[in-house]
């Protein structure tokens, strides 16, 4: 039990810091806006869900899942940063890239939950912290993370009101530069990880 506490809040502290809600929360307000409030909590549902499908997948089965693809974390670390990339240009210059605007905000909650929630940043975490503690530590604070992260998410509109439609769009926009620079980030460190095992 001594062990068990300790383990559990670094484990939740590393995945909620990696999850980093707070910076979905102008991303997420921009996806959802002019949405009702039951939308709006909806995707949070749907981003943590998603996110937390893959964690738990990813806990469990660890690089299982990569071994019978016959893919490689480089690769899957590559393709999550374009998709993050295209989510941080598309935020940064408020355009809308692949989808019509309301298919963009349908899928606000899988957009979010991967791969701006869980990334291969977070998958790496998470499989990780399962080599060093086993399954149940990080079971428990994955599932803290989320309910922390969807707690977040759900009020994102009230967020959203108490910062203001300008604040929040300005910083929507900051943060989308942020996760571009994010994913040019992630794309480099697959790129060279992929030529190491070639």
């Amino acid at each position: 039990m001594q062990d068990l506490i300790p383990g559990i809040i670094y484990a939740f502290s590393a995945l909620f810091i990696i999850l980093d809600p707070l910076l979905s929360v102008p991303i997420f307000a921009a996806m959802t806006k002019g949405q009702t409030s039951a939308e709006i909590h909806k995707q949070a549902f749907i981003a943590v869900a998603v996110a937390g499908g893959l964690m738990y997948i990813f806990l469990i089965f660890n690089t299982t899942i990569f071994n019978i693809l016959g893919l490689k974390m480089p690769a899957f670390q590559i393709a999550g940063g374009f998709l993050l990339f295209l989510l941080g240009i598309q935020e940064a210059l408020g355009i809308e890239i692949g989808h019509v605007k309301d298919h963009v905000k349908s899928a606000a909650g899988v957009v979010i939950g991967t791969p701006l929630l869980c990334g291969p940043g977070t998958i790496t975490t998470v499989m990780l912290l399962s080599k060093d503690y086993g399954l149940l530590i990080p079971f428990i604070a994955i599932t803290l993370a989320l309910l922390a992260t969807w707690l977040v998410l759900y009020f994102a509109d009230t967020i959203q009101r108490v910062l203001g439609a300008v604040v929040t769009d300005i910083m929507g926009k900051v943060l989308g530069m942020l996760v571009a620079a994010i994913a040019v980030q992630i794309i480099a460190s697959g790129v060279l990880a992929y030529i190491k095992i070639m």
